[in-house]
């Protein structure tokens, strides 16, 4: 009989195959994961005959959708890592499309980016106020910041575009006077455009690899970038600095902060502030999106920007694949209605592989039930040749309210996050 020794604090093998999916920590699992995903929707898209699910269009639609709704979340997790719920996150963006839009006209982008990040932590600062000072209830206080925005915003949309030389009127801005610079990958996506020869050769995987890279490197606007970084700096501060540190003790025990002589008040502040900014930045690039200010121009973003947030477990890479998640069906839906049927095709193999996972584990009624889910999703497939408009505008929606469902079960929100906390009391 032989024995496997191992040393002290080495993980014994559990088999070369097993090693290598799951080995390497989670860097090399998300890499098997995103390669699992692209190869299944590669398939799909051979099986269906539906290029645009990984058209190089579509994923670049899907970054400028995904933008907005993950800096939202973005705000969301600074303020609920201190303990500070932020229902108020449209609002925030409301302000700062309103403040994009009054600087932008005047000063170009630069000052549009500035205004709208200065607007939207304006509108944390009252959230803060309300909460952290006069001990408010965190979801009275954010309902009542986006019910205020969007007054703010009407009344000084008729203070100062009402006859204005420049143009605009009640409901929109002038327009901006410049528009931020937009960048391309040379060879790859510009030039030889090397990747989008790739992709109309429309091979298995190989094409469908650089569809959704030319979409994503090619006539990339500076904030998108900007957005894109903030994902790693923000889990870096958060997770790797004192300062992170802090802020997260206080959404986590406060009080226990508060003995170690953490400045729990002021960290929810700067928190909640932070939190208002980032939204402020998302109303920012729905401006340089249009050019222009129009009220109603976030249209929910923040509210999917906080469900983002939940989906992703209050950490950034996991809120970071929700907004993509979102953008994605979103612009899938805008490019190809009959490509949205083919997503039924997709949610049937995914159900089937959760139906013979669940199996495995001997959970048969999960099984039964994510089995005849496949089948269904798989019949309609077969039987729906294109979905009426009316649902194929839910797609978004619908996948959005389908994932948090499915990711309920291993959420964990801070453990203060939403209570008022007083000096004294706990």
């Amino acid at each position: 009989m032989s024995t496997v020794v191992t040393s002290p604090g080495t993980r014994p093998s559990r088999g070369p195959l097993t090693d290598l999916l799951t080995g390497g920590g989670k860097g090399r699992r998300f890499l098997w994961i995103a390669l699992a995903v692209i190869v299944l929707v590669s398939l799909v898209r051979v099986i269906s005959g539906e290029e645009a699910l990984t058209s190089s269009s579509t994923m670049s639609a899907a970054l400028l959708l995904a933008v907005p709704i993950g800096l939202a979340a973005l705000g969301g997790l600074f303020s609920e890592r201190a303990g500070v719920v932020n229902i108020g996150l449209e609002g925030m963006m409301i302000l700062g499309t309103w403040g994009a839009g009054y600087a932008g006209y005047q000063w170009g982008w630069g000052a549009a980016l500035v205004g709208g990040v200065l607007f939207g932590a304006l509108g944390g600062l009252l959230h803060a106020i309300a909460t952290v000072t006069f001990g408010v209830d965190h979801v009275v206080s954010g309902v009542a910041i986006n019910i205020l925005a969007a007054g703010v915003a009407r009344f000084l949309s008729e203070l100062f575009y009402t006859d204005n030389p420049a143009g605009g009127g009640v409901t929109q801005s002038p327009a901006m006077s410049s528009d931020p610079p937009r960048l391309s990958l040379p060879v790859l996506s510009s030039g030889p455009d090397l990747l989008g020869d790739l992709e109309r050769q429309h091979w298995f995987l190989i094409s469908d690899i650089a569809g959704v890279l030319r979409g994503l490197t090619g006539d990339i606007g500076v904030l998108t970038i900007l957005a894109v970084l903030l994902i790693p700096a923000s889990y870096l501060l958060l997770w790797r600095t004192a300062f992170g540190l802090r802020l997260r003790s206080c959404g986590e025990n406060p009080a226990a902060a508060d003995s170690l002589g953490v400045a729990v008040y002021r960290m929810k502040y700067i928190a909640v502030i932070i939190s208002g900014g980032l939204a402020g930045m998302g109303g920012v690039f729905l401006v340089f999106i249009a050019g222009i200010y129009r009220e109603n121009q976030t249209n929910g973003r923040g509210f999917i920007g906080l469900a983002a947030l939940i989906f992703g477990n209050w950490r950034p890479g996991g809120l970071a694949t929700g907004a993509g998640l979102f953008g994605f069906a979103d612009a899938l839906q805008l490019r190809s209605r009959s490509a949205v049927v083919a997503l039924l095709l997709l949610v049937a193999v995914l159900l089937a592989g959760v139906a013979v996972w669940q199996s495995v584990r001997r959970r048969l009624l999960q099984a039964i039930l994510a089995g005849a889910f496949a089948a269904a999703a798989l019949t309609g497939f077969v039987l729906i040749d294109e979905l009426p408009p009316g649902i194929v505008s839910f797609t978004p929606h619908l996948t959005t309210l389908l994932v948090l469902s499915l990711a309920s079960q291993r959420l964990r929100m801070p453990q203060a996050d939403g209570l008022v906390y007083r000096r004294g009391e706990h």
